[in-house]
């Protein structure tokens, strides 16, 4: 069974597949956090634990795996499906009706998305996230798909302001092609630091901590914590146009799956099997 994204039905399945006899290969293997207040950071250890193969993003990823006594050779170093997905869908890219609602203009207006237990499910914390926000903005444009669980806060704060728009959450197309426009991002979702990094996107990410390290070591992306004034500093920098161009880490190509179906075809042999395990 082929797991990956760990959420609790990744978890789940890995579970039943291990108790049914069936090997179990995880893409994403390795992400770490080390915060376990986050769900998916339980469900990342958990299926770590019962996997026999990982198929990993980064060097990072691998070093985790191997301190938890993973052996070298169940390894595999692939790259990112995620970028593989957003590679294949660039040109597809729609824009949402929001641009033209709020006359939006390229590289003029920041998108945001808050879903986190930690920043949302506080009334009080969670209003002053979003005033932090609007402070620093400076006026510009804040574009904020807003999610679910988010929502359910939203109604009883009574946050208003000139520039900020909230609007339904957007497809997968619309929601890119809005951050791929935008002059900056701000989340705490690990999966957009790693499209932004890939587009080149400066993003600050309302966390103290990363799975996806690489996106701010090698990225555009940085940890601001849920400091206002630093939060204000690193939007300043990005207004200002300060801010560090970024690269691209290592096998983040859009070949990460094929490189996967490569690999996958290899386990098919008996003596392969037998070496790993």
């Amino acid at each position: 069974m082929l797991s990956c994204r760990c959420v609790t039905s990744t978890m789940a399945c890995s579970i039943v597949a291990k108790k049914m006899g069936m090997k179990v290969a995880h893409v994403e293997g390795g992400l770490r956090s080390f915060d376990l207040s986050m769900p998916e950071e339980i469900n990342r250890m958990v299926t770590d634990s019962i996997s026999d193969y990982f198929f990993t993003t980064s060097e990072v990823a691998n070093v985790n795996l191997k301190n938890i006594g993973i052996k070298e050779k169940q390894i595999f170093f692939v790259g990112n499906t995620m970028i593989d997905s957003l590679l294949s869908n660039i040109h597809r890219l729609k824009k949402p009706t929001c641009f033209d609602k709020f006359n939006l203009k390229t590289g003029n207006y920041i998108v945001t998305t808050l879903h986190r237990p930690g920043n949302v499910d506080q009334e009080l914390k969670f209003k002053a996230r979003l005033d932090s926000i609007v402070i620093a903005s400076n006026g510009i444009p804040i574009i904020f798909p807003v999610h679910p669980r988010t929502q359910n806060q939203l109604a009883s704060l009574g946050i208003e302001a000139n520039n900020l728009h909230f609007v339904e959450p957007l497809s997968y197309l619309e929601f890119n092609y809005l951050v791929k426009k935008a002059m900056a991002v701000i989340t705490d979702s690990g999966g957009v630091t790693e499209e932004t990094t890939v587009m080149g996107i400066p993003c600050l990410t309302l966390r103290d901590n990363t799975e996806r390290p690489e996106t701010v070591e090698l990225g555009t992306n940085c940890l601001v914590g849920t400091s206002p004034s630093k939060l204000s500093i690193a939007l300043n920098d990005i207004i200002q146009g300060n801010w560090k161009k970024g690269e691209i880490p290592e096998k983040w190509d859009g070949k990460t799956s094929k490189r996967i179906i490569e690999k996958i075809i290899q386990f098919e042999s008996p003596n392969h099997l037998k070496a790993i395990l």
